[in-house]
């Protein structure tokens, strides 16, 4: 391990940033932990891919203790849905290798955009009970394991940012308990795409740790404030979160599928630009959405 100082205490920083993410929302993880290891830390994007599932999973182990002793896992589900999508892990992660790494990037981040809309979306629907464990269709759930796995394993996504809406969307998981549910879901499934990875790749495993180190940390910050937040205002958040990391890299992958050399330190001004607007678009909507749900004081009546 080569970096300069400065650049590792940058990458250990933002990691931080994973281990919130994974603990507030159960997922988000590897959609920070892809472009934190390629662009920050200059791992090439099948080590990075790579990489991420070994921190992510072993930061999503870290993340569920908090929330599995505040009674935010459905364990039946979980365990289901993570061993059927460990199958699509490993062979997806069999098969990545021969895939080019902008390919599997421009997937990721298209895949990315589709998720952010569904979860804005279901704030539209009107709220249904939520279905207990023995209530839910298992064979959806072993369908959508399978494929939710499979991606991970394409991609190095630690899969939260599809499971959460799939548990929320299709099967009516409150969303506190979606984002505990999913943390177990993605370090079933992040082992089972890593050791399908690491066969093919030279993982650095002194810096993994290190970046492990400080995302577990970040995910004790994230899952102490999972508790406090209002469920559709994490959703929404959650939905925004995506968006804004979505436009960070296919910014960035686009114009490199058409032959164009994007560089962080030559066209930052222009990239930042571009997240500006759905930074300020989820600003604006989450403080609307505050306002709304904020109790109104009734002025007190005098006798």
């Amino acid at each position: 391990m080569d970096l300069a100082t400065p650049v590792l205490l940058l990458g250990l920083a933002l990691a931080v940033l994973i281990g919130v993410s994974l603990g507030l929302l159960g997922g988000g993880g590897s959609i920070l932990t892809v472009p934190i290891l390629v662009y920050a830390l200059g791992l090439e994007t099948h080590v990075a891919i790579a990489t991420s599932l070994l921190v992510v999973g072993a930061t999503s182990l870290a993340a569920l203790i908090p929330h599995a002793r505040a009674g935010r896992v459905r364990w039946r589900t979980g365990v289901l849905f993570g061993a059927t999508s460990m199958v699509g892990a490993f062979a997806a992660g069999r098969v990545a290798h021969y895939i080019p790494g902008v390919v599997l990037l421009l997937a990721f981040g298209a895949m990315m955009v589709v998720t952010a809309i569904a979860m804005m979306r279901k704030g539209k629907k009107s709220p249904r009970e939520a279905p207990k464990d023995a209530e839910i269709a298992y064979g959806k759930i072993v369908l959508e394991g399978f494929v939710v796995g499979a991606v991970t394993g394409l991609v190095g996504a630690g899969g939260g940012f599809l499971v959460v809406p799939a548990l929320v969307l299709l099967g009516g998981v409150p969303m506190r308990e979606a984002v505990g549910t999913s943390l177990l879901v993605i370090a079933m499934k992040s082992a089972a795409a890593f050791f399908g990875h690491a066969t093919t790749v030279e993982i650095d495993y002194a810096l993994a740790g290190m970046v492990t180190g400080a995302a577990i940390v970040g995910s004790f910050i994230g899952a102490a404030a999972a508790g406090r937040v209002p469920q559709d205002l994490l959703r929404r958040g959650f939905a925004w979160f995506v968006v804004v990391m979505a436009v960070f890299l296919l910014a960035q992958e686009l114009p490199r599928a058409f032959g164009y050399d994007v560089s962080l330190a030559v066209d930052w001004p222009w990239i930042v630009g571009l997240l500006v607007l759905p930074v300020i678009g989820g600003i604006t909507d989450l403080v609307r959405m505050s306002s709304k749900n904020a109790p109104t004081l009734q002025p007190s009546s005098s006798t």
